[in-house]
């Protein structure tokens, strides 16, 4: 019997003003490098505890857009093949903003940060399908909660 590893990744869909947080990934990503991509992060084990996808999500948040958020409320999960051929799972949280300045602290990471409506992310010709969907279902939410 062989063990399969996976990566797992967690991304906000970041809310404020009716406005979502998104990122177009930088040119040093290995996988959907100047893409519209959800903020977000692998899981590792450097300090995470009982809520590791959570806390995941806020440390990386705050690494790559230097902003806080509360509220994570569970979207979706997925599976997929990254470039390198490693098995992923990624999971999206709907997440409002609570403080700070979006920044980008590694353009190597993170070339730009917008803040854009879902239809502007839903129509945008460089959102990947899997943001489109993941951005979908965090509006139906978001809607759901009365956010």
């Amino acid at each position: 019997m062989s063990l399969v590893y996976h990566i797992v990744n967690v991304e906000g869909a970041i809310v404020h003003d009716g406005r979502y947080l998104l990122v177009i990934r930088g040119q040093e990503e290995t996988h959907a490098a100047g893409m519209l991509s959800l903020v977000g992060g692998k899981v590792d084990d450097a300090g995470e505890t009982v809520n590791i996808l959570e806390e995941t999500l806020q440390r990386e948040i705050r690494e790559e857009v230097g902003i806080e958020v509360s509220d994570l409320i569970y979207v979706h999960s997925t599976a997929f093949i990254d470039n390198a051929n490693f098995p992923v799972i990624d999971v999206v949280f709907l997440c409002r903003w609570s403080f700070g300045e979006p920044m980008i602290n590694d353009p190597g990471e993170v070339a730009e940060i917008r803040w854009l409506t879902a239809n502007e992310i839903l129509t945008n010709p460089d959102t990947p399908d899997w943001t489109r969907n993941s951005v979908r279902r965090a509006e139906k939410m978001r809607n759901m909660l009365g956010w």
